[in-house]
């Protein structure tokens, strides 16, 4: 009966336990609960989207470049980067150790504690491992390097081993299943006109960021802004819930004013006239008079974009809109324009140069020899400093100062490009005589190539000034009018003459075309005075009968003895106008055919 009491005894006291037990493990689950869900919920909330919630890019690709027949100009291509996770690859070279040990029957919890010993360990198992040597191979990186990148620092989560590697390296890397080494997608820019547009388009670094020219001007609309989607995932992956999304923003395409036919034959000609005359540079820009449109801007020497191994900085630099240089006697017709415009003198007027030479302020102004009475028209044809300097001399100092910074000269010529000059032009000073004249005859001022270029496509519309624009327009944009157009259609006739016997340009014949151009020589300054070096310009506008361009041609220091516009840059004008006005369609108004004769006459 004892016995009994005693078990049943027992097993009451059992019972009690077990419920108690069970009672505090409900309410410590309770109270963990709680505690989670009441006094920090937003631990809880962080650890589960740890393991649920993902956020994916929603990548864009850098907008297009294209001249204005659609021509692409600059394109993103996808391409393809290595890069090592140190830490993930530490871990798994470890596990390998560790798994090695284990096989041999060696203590292995004891060799993971030993630091000095697994550091040593997992050193020989990378250092045996040939898929490292493979991988330097293929990437063309020396061993050193990337070993001192894959072992140097274990608690790195990422670095580039090579950036923008070709598909077939990326294919490779990918069987060679090496742990720690990931590929990720990227995009390269490349431009298929390469060093023909380089200066214009400029290029990107390679994380795709604007450098230099159009894709630095506007890098805001070509790259865009990547969009974010957060999604909740369940243990399989699978997408359970959307949380947030925020919509991508697509880049702008950039539709240019170049014409890549223009384009490509300007820079053609322009590296030919520098090759041929060993000059150390040249620009040249051909301009649409009626709507401002820049349809070619070249400069040589250029660069490859898509190779910049070999791009020097003074390759890369953009002449056309950058280097200043006193303009010579392309500026001429702009004198006896402003004769005109004033009313000192009219179209059919003559100037008497006698004796060939003149002291204004105790400095000389002269030509080559006495030419005596000439007209407006002979001026420009010979190039007569004595001509334009008489003119000069006839109009009010502000007059003359003031028509100049009317037309452009200090002040950006609109195109809005990465490093454009405004030019060497001080209006608001006191000038002398003697200046005045020289400015008649192009020097007391510094011009880009991209201001001789906006003067004569003045010249070409009849005497409308617009901005130069490096983009496409669908309409002319508004224009200021600066000289009556009866002016100015006199003087683009008189610069026809430059191109008859006798003129300065008269080795120079334009196909199919009646143009009207001019010459220019001017001496580089140095400090105290004039070198021994040259730049020449040409520069002009056809056809006469109803202008349609404006080609400015500039080679600058040729070496040799020729050096004079008419000869270095002549030939490249004639060779862009020509075939530019054809690919406009523009009908011939000249049944002659061109040709160039032997070198004659200076400018």
């Amino acid at each position: 009966m004892n016995k009994s009491k005693a078990v049943t005894s027992l097993i009451t006291w059992r019972f009690v336990l077990v419920c108690v037990l069970m009672v505090l493990v409900f309410l410590t689950l309770v109270a963990r609960a709680a505690y989670l869900q009441v006094i920090e919920p937003d631990k809880a909330r962080a650890e589960n989207a740890k393991r649920t919630v993902r956020v994916e890019k929603l990548k864009v690709q850098r907008g297009m470049i294209f001249d204005r027949n659609g021509k692409e100009l600059a394109v993103s291509v996808p391409v393809v980067s290595v890069y090592a996770d140190p830490k993930a690859l530490d871990k798994s070279i470890a596990k390998k150790v560790l798994k090695e040990a284990r096989k041999k029957g060696e203590d292995y919890k004891a060799i993971a504690e030993n630091e000095a010993e697994m550091a040593r360990r997992k050193q020989a198992w990378y250092t045996s491992e040939l898929r490292w040597r493979e991988l330097a191979d293929v990437l063309q990186i020396k061993n050193d390097e990337v070993d001192s990148r894959l072992r140097n620092d274990p608690s790195r989560r990422f670095i580039y081993l090579k950036r923008q590697v070709t598909p077939a390296v990326a294919n490779y890397i990918s069987q060679l299943r090496l742990p720690g080494i990931h590929l990720l997608d990227e995009s390269k820019r490349f431009y298929p006109s390469g060093e023909v547009t380089a200066h214009i388009l400029g290029f990107t670094d390679i994380d795709g960021k604007g450098i230099e020219g159009i894709e630095r001007l506007f890098e805001t609309a070509l790259t865009g802004a990547e969009g974010r989607r957060t999604v909740r995932k369940d243990a399989r992956g699978r997408e359970i819930q959307v949380l947030s999304e925020e919509q991508r923003v697509e880049p702008e395409n950039i539709e240019l004013s170049i014409d890549l036919r223009i384009q490509a034959i300007a820079y053609r000609a322009l590296k030919s006239a520098v090759l041929s005359y060993k000059a150390t540079s040249g620009s040249a820009m051909v301009v649409d008079v009626k709507t401002g449109e820049v349809l070619a801007m070249v400069n040589s020497p250029s660069f490859n974009p898509n190779d910049m191994r070999d791009a020097a900085p003074y390759k890369r630099r953009n002449r056309a809109i950058t280097d200043l240089f006193e303009p010579g006697s392309t500026l001429k017709p702009l004198a006896v324009l402003a004769g005109l415009d004033y009313g000192a003198i009219e179209s059919s007027d003559t100037v008497n140069t006698h004796p060939g030479w003149m002291r204004l302020g105790g400095s000389l102004v002269e030509d080559t020899r006495n030419h005596g009475e000439m007209t407006l028209r002979e001026i420009l044809k010979i190039s007569s400093n004595m001509g334009v300097a008489k003119i000069s001399q006839m109009l009010p100092k502000d007059y003359m100062v003031g028509l100049y910074q009317k037309v452009g000269f200090g002040e950006d010529t609109g195109t809005m490009m990465v490093g454009e000059s405004s030019g060497l032009f001080y209006p608001n000073r006191r000038w002398s005589d003697f200046e005045i004249a020289t400015l008649a005859y192009g020097y007391s001022v510094a011009a880009s190539t991209a201001q001789i270029a906006r003067l004569y496509s003045l010249f070409g519309s009849g005497g409308v000034l617009r901005p130069l624009t490096i983009l496409k327009q669908k309409a002319p944009p508004p224009g200021e009018r600066i000289f009556e157009q009866d002016d100015v259609h006199a003087v683009v006739e008189m610069m026809e003459s430059v191109f008859e016997k006798g003129g300065t340009a008269s080795n120079i014949k334009v196909d199919g075309y009646r143009a009207a151009g001019k010459t220019g020589t001017s001496e580089k300054a140095i400090a105290g005075g004039y070198g021994d070096e040259y730049v020449g310009y040409f520069a002009g506008v056809a056809p006469v009968s109803d202008p349609r361009l404006a080609v400015v041609v500039m080679v600058n220091e040729p070496g040799g003895d020729v050096y004079y516009g008419g000869h270095t840059s002549g030939p490249a004008f004639a060779e862009i106008m020509s075939n530019a006005l054809r690919i406009l369609n523009v009908a011939p108004d000249k049944g002659r055919v061109a040709y160039i004769s032997e070198l004659s006459n200076e400018s």
